[in-house]
C-alpha cells in the first residue's frame, strides 16, 4: 500500500523519541509523531523543543519547515506509516515492581489503527518478555505485523551524535523483522547487532544496571575514605593516572535519572528479587543524600542555617529532573535545616527555584547537587560542599 509517512513514533515528544524523529527526518524520511501531550505537540509543530537537547533545535526547525516532520494527538496517524516506533517505557510502582502490561495497555488506545505489513519497533527499555507480549497482542488483533525490540542507547545531551555513531541492537524473533529493522536503522548507523528479543531486552537492562553499580562502587569508596577523614578524589586520581585497568572508575556523586535505578530494579524483579549487587547499589546510591546531610549535622547546627542547593536536574547540563536525587536532598534538608533554597540554570518547569545570585546572597552553606559547569568557578567565600569535585578542591564532607 502507499504510505503517507515513512515512520510514526508513538510517544515521540519525549527525550528518547524526539531526537530519533529528528534524526530520521534529517535522513530524508517523512516522520510523524503521535503523542498524548497537547502542549508538547504544539511546541514541536511550532519548531520548538519540549526540552533541551544540544544539536537538535536547528534540524527540528528544518524538518518542520520542509514538512518532513509533523506531530499530532490523533492516534489515526499510527496507521499512516510502514514503520511504527513505540517509545513507551515499563515503569516500576512504589514497591519497585515493574508493570509488564504497561506497553500493551498503552498501545490498546491506537491498536485499531494498526495495519497489515507494518514493522513495529519497541524502542524504550522494557521488562524481559514484553516484546513477546506485544507480538501476542498483535496476533490476537489479527494483524500481520513484524514486532522487534531495538533499545534506545543514547545519553541525554549526546543524542544527536550517538544516534549516528553507536551500534544499533536489533532483537527480532523472525528473519523478516530482523531484516526490516536493520534496513531502517542503517539509515542512521552502519553497525547493527542482531539478538533474540529477550537477549536484547536484557542487554538494555544490563547496560543501565552496570552503570548504576559502577557509580555505587565509587560512592561506597567515597564513604569509606570520607569516614576516615581522607579525600576520595585524591585517591581516585592516583588510581586512574596512567593505569588503564582503573580508568573507568567514576567520581563520587548522586547517581540518578529516569533509567539506572528503575532498570536495576527490573532485573531484580525478573530474577525473583535475587540481585544482590543491584540491591546493594540501590542502598548506596539512594542513601548518599542522607549520608551527606548526616555528616553536615555532625559539623554544624543545620537548624540555624540557610542551605543552598545548586542544581536540581539529574545530570550536568540537562533540564531533566526525573528521579533526581537533588529533590531527595531537598526533602531531607527541609526537615533538618533552618531554610532551604534551590536553583538550577537549566530547569524552567519548577516554580520553587530561584536565581543563583539570590541563593548565593542568602545561603550560609552551599551544596553542589548537580555538577553544572556554571558552578565550577563560583565567586563565593561561603563554604561549599562539592562531592563531585567540580571545583577541583577535593571531596570531603
Amino acid at each position: 500500500m502507499g504510505w503517507s509517512k515513512d515512520v510514526v513514533i508513538i510517544g515521540g515528544c519525549g527525550h528518547a523519541g524526539m531526537p530519533l524523529a529528528i534524526a530520521f527526518a534529517h535522513r530524508g524520511l517523512r516522520v510523524g509523531i503521535y503523542d498524548v501531550s497537547e502542549s508538547a505537540v504544539k511546541q514541536v509543530n511550532a519548531a520548538r523543543l519540549p526540552f533541551d537537547e544540544p544539536g537538535a533545535a536547528e534540524p527540528l526547525a528544518r524538518a518542520i519547515r520542509s514538512g518532513m516532520l509533523v506531530a499530532s494527538t490523533d492516534p489515526a496517524l499510527v496507521g499512516a506509516a510502514e514503520n511504527v516506533v513505540v517509545v513507551i517505557g515499563t515503569p516500576v510502582d512504589q514497591h519497585l515492581n515493574p508493570d509488564p502490561e504497561a506497553i500493551p495497555r498503552a498501545l490498546a488506545d491506537c491498536a485499531r489503527y494498526f495495519v497489515d505489513g507494518q514493522l513495529m519497533v519497541l524502542r524504550s527499555t522494557v521488562f524481559p518478555g514484553v516484546t513477546a507480549l506485544v507480538e501476542g497482542m498483535v496476533a490476537k488483533l489479527g494483524r500481520k505485523i513484524d514486532v522487534v525490540f531495538c533499545p534506545e542507547r543514547i545519553a541525554e545531551g549526546r543524542a544527536m551524535i550517538e544516534l549516528f555513531t553507536l551500534p544499533q541492537i536489533v532483537g527480532a524473533s523472525s528473519a523478516s523483522g530482523a531484516a526490516r529493522a536493520e534496513r531502517l536503522f542503517r539509515l542512521l548507523t552502519d553497525r547493527v547487532i542482531h539478538l533474540q528479543p529477550k537477549e536484547a531486552e536484557l542487554a538494555k537492562l544490563f547496560t543501565n544496571a552496570w552503570r548504576y553499580i559502577k557509580f555505587a562502587t565509587a560512592n561506597q569508596f567515597f564513604l569509606i575514605a570520607n569516614d576516615c577523614g581522607l579525600d576520595f578524589e585524591r585517591i581516585r586520581a592516583a588510581i586512574i593516572q596512567d593505569y588503564a585497568r582503573a580508568a573507568d572508575l567514576p567520581a563520587a556523586g548522586f547517581a540518578a535519572g529516569p533509567c539506572l535505578f528503575k532498570d536495576t530494579m527490573q532485573i531484580a524483579a525478573f530474577n525473583n528479587n535475587n540481585f544482590t549487587l543491584g540491591h546493594a547499589a540501590m542502598l548506596v546510591n539512594e542513601g548518599l543524600p542522607l549520608y551527606v546531610v548526616n555528616r553536615l549535622e555532625q559539623r554544624c547546627d543545620l537548624s540555624s542555617l540557610t542551605v543552598g542547593i545548586l542544581g536540581m536536574s539529574f545530570k550536568a547540563g540537562s533540564d531533566d529532573t526525573r528521579s533526581s536525587l537533588s529533590y531527595k536532598l531537598r526533602r531531607v534538608l527541609q526537615f533538618k535545616a533552618g531554610r532551604v533554597l534551590c536553583t538550577d540554570p537549566y530547569v524552567r518547569t519548577d516554580p520553587s527555584l530561584i536565581p543563583l545570585d539570590t541563593v548565593l546572597g542568602q545561603a550560609d552553606l552551599l551544596l553542589i547537587a548537580t555538577p553544572h559547569p556554571e558552578y565550577a568557578e563560583l565567586a563565593t567565600a561561603k563554604p561549599v560542599v562539592d562531592i563531585w569535585n567540580l571545583r577541583g578542591q577535593g571531596v570531603r564532607v
